[in-house]
């Protein structure tokens, strides 16, 4: 994810537009009309099943251990990732002409910014979190307290702000009255694109920001599989072998869909179409979301147990 660079709405340029025009994802009434049913669905399933991952990690005791406590971070971050964005799409669907205040653009590019590199960072610690349980499972309760798996969200959240909020407020860019976003969203790459100022600095900051936010990660990620890989080697227990498996496995799906969309987003040449770039931003600010709690749930019998026993529970009251 890169930084954000857009003129802040307090600044006094007259000839920053107040008013912002989003192209969406279709002009046609009635297509508008299949992708208001279509992303409301998604929208829906995404609240109700990352919602309620992060009931069951609470109601649960069983499932009050590190690894569910940072998939309940992924979960929250999910849910207001995609509340970001989507109710937007979803009354724009309706509208002729599709608006968005400077204010409200600037403060969408912010979140959307922040909880993506959020995501970014605790994948990694996710990571880490299965390297210790698999590569040092006698020190896991020790190593993955309660108190280093606070900080180690905490440093998550912080680090994720330093890296897209603050450096928001420091970086300008002239749109000189240019203010038709070609986006469904006010996304900071379809708003760099207005720009009449010359925006190559901000164009190799962006690129060296995203290299920091989502290669560094990813590297520290296949570094610490390649570890659990040669550590799964030497189990000799099948049952200990396919549990770490589906847990990884778990994992390791969620990172492919994200990084990869989000790494073929970020780190590509700027000459692409903006077509591509809703598509790709459609892969993971929508469906991304919308699968992790599919993935957890399904290839997790934790998740499936937990789920099992507050039904039991609500059966018996």
């Amino acid at each position: 994810m890169g930084r954000l660079n857009f003129t802040n709405p307090m600044n006094d340029n007259e000839t920053e537009p107040e008013i912002f025009l989003l192209t969406g994802l279709s002009s046609q009434p009635h297509m508008r009309v299949v992708l208001f049913v279509v992303f409301f669905i998604l929208y829906l399933i995404t609240i109700l099943g990352n919602g309620l991952i992060v009931l069951l990690i609470i109601a649960d005791p069983h499932l009050q251990t590190p690894m569910y406590f940072f998939l309940g971070n992924l979960s929250l971050v999910d849910i207001c990732y995609t509340s970001s964005t989507i109710p937007q799409m979803l009354v724009h669907s309706f509208t002729k002409r599709p608006t968005i205040t400077n204010a409200r653009c600037f403060i969408q590019m912010c979140i959307s910014l922040f909880l993506g590199v959020a995501e970014c960072i605790l994948l990694a610690v996710m990571a880490y979190d299965r390297y210790v349980a698999i590569c040092s499972p006698l020190h896991y309760t020790l190593i993955m307290n309660r108190k280093r798996c606070g900080w180690l969200a905490a440093i998550s959240w912080v680090l994720a702000f330093l890296l897209t909020i603050v450096p928001s407020f420091t970086m300008k860019i002239q749109l000189c009255g240019h203010n038709v976003i070609d986006h469904f969203m006010c996304e900071v790459q379809a708003v760099v694109k207005l720009a009449c100022s010359d925006i190559s600095a901000n164009v190799g900051l962006m690129s060296g920001s995203s290299v920091f936010t989502l290669l560094v990660p990813f590297a520290f990620i296949l570094v610490t599989y390649v570890r659990i890989s040669l550590a799964v080697l030497r189990i000799r227990s099948e049952q200990s072998w396919k549990k770490a498996l589906s847990t990884c496995g778990s994992h390791l799906t969620v990172v492919g869909i994200f990084y990869g969309t989000a790494m073929v987003m970020y780190l590509r040449p700027q000459n692409r179409s903006s077509e591509q770039d809703k598509y790709l931003a459609i892969m993971y600010v929508v469906v991304t979301p919308m699968l992790n709690p599919l993935i957890y749930s399904l290839r997790n019998k934790d998740v499936k147990e937990a789920l099992g026993r507050i039904i039991g529970r609500k059966k018996s009251t």
